[in-house]
């Protein structure tokens, strides 16, 4: 099982507005098991050809943590559980996975030094 980052909705009609998706490169029935863990109803599944997940609020995603799924990507999330990425084969799943770490350790490296691509005055 998986999760990816919890992102901001502010224009969505629901009464929360801060969400994440949880998904699985298994079985959907695996999923479903997974979904009723957290207390979610069957009806709330997004059955999507491309990416069938169940969203979830900041609350169930730690849950979802607490219980074992993967925190990832949205980038990995839709590599590792796509069902059409998996009919592609594993290889292009992970040259996506591959290429969101990199975006990821990019990222990670400006976080903890700003000034290091010479983008400040002196």
């Amino acid at each position: 099982m998986y999760v990816d980052e919890l992102q901001d909705y502010p224009d969505c009609r629901l009464p929360y507005k801060r969400w994440c998706h949880l998904a699985t490169d298994g079985t959907l029935e695996a999923l479903h098991a997974f979904a009723a863990r957290l207390g979610l109803q069957r009806r709330w599944f997004q059955g999507q050809a491309t990416h069938p997940h169940d969203d979830l609020v900041p609350s169930k995603r730690a849950h979802a943590l607490r219980l074992g799924a993967k925190a990832v990507t949205s980038t990995e999330l839709i590599a590792r559980c796509s069902p059409r990425l998996t009919a592609l084969g594993r290889s292009v799943a992970s040259q996506l996975v591959a290429a969101s770490s990199a975006d990821k350790q990019t990222l990670s490296q400006e976080q903890e030094d700003p000034y290091s691509h010479g983008t400040h005055d002196d």
